[in-house]
């Protein structure tokens, strides 16, 4: 019986991540979703590490990625520090606030189960989007960047995030 009722919150927990990501919706008159019209390419102040299909060390990305993705999906995380782990994280501050101040939101996490890197500054993420420590999103895919020598949530990620709502904001 128990197994049966946490069925049932499951559309809801997905509606509450829905509903996350709508809170974004109030901030598009104040800042546009990308740099670059939606490229999300990250390679503003990359460094170049020597191999060409990957970073110079991708086991220390890999946990870099891992760590940044946790810790920009953990509500607890302050806010100064979730615009640093953003690609163009001072652009989307006013979003990012937005977002953190949702109730629905503050119940959002995100678990990173595999990551592909695509490139020396670039990789796939596969991740769960957790509410309430119930799987909202398996195996959502988003990508990371590597900017000023961090990895960061990517703009098309987060622009992905709001998009699920079904609104257009305006660079996503």
């Amino acid at each position: 019986m128990v197994l049966r009722s946490r069925r049932r919150l499951r559309p809801r927990r997905r509606a509450a991540v829905l509903a996350a990501a709508a809170t974004l919706l109030l901030a598009p008159a104040l800042v546009s979703c990308s740099d670059d019209g939606g490229s999300g390419s990250g390679q503003s102040g990359t460094t170049a590490p020597a191999s060409a299909s990957g970073p110079a060390d991708p086991v220390a990305a890999k946990a870099e990625i891992t760590r940044n993705w946790t810790a920009f999906f953990d509500p607890k995380t302050p806010l100064n520090e979730r615009i640093e782990l953003l690609e163009n994280g001072d652009k989307m501050a006013p979003v990012i606030g937005a977002f953190a101040a949702d109730k629905t939101a503050g119940l959002a996490s995100a678990k990173v189960t595999g990551v592909t890197f695509t490139s020396p500054s670039g990789a796939e993420v596969t991740y769960d989007l957790l509410v309430g420590g119930d799987t909202a999103l398996p195996d959502a895919k988003g990508t990371s960047v590597l900017q000023n020598d961090t990895w960061k949530v990517s703009v098309k990620t987060l622009c992905g995030l709001v998009q699920l709502s079904g609104a257009q904001v305006p660079g996503c």
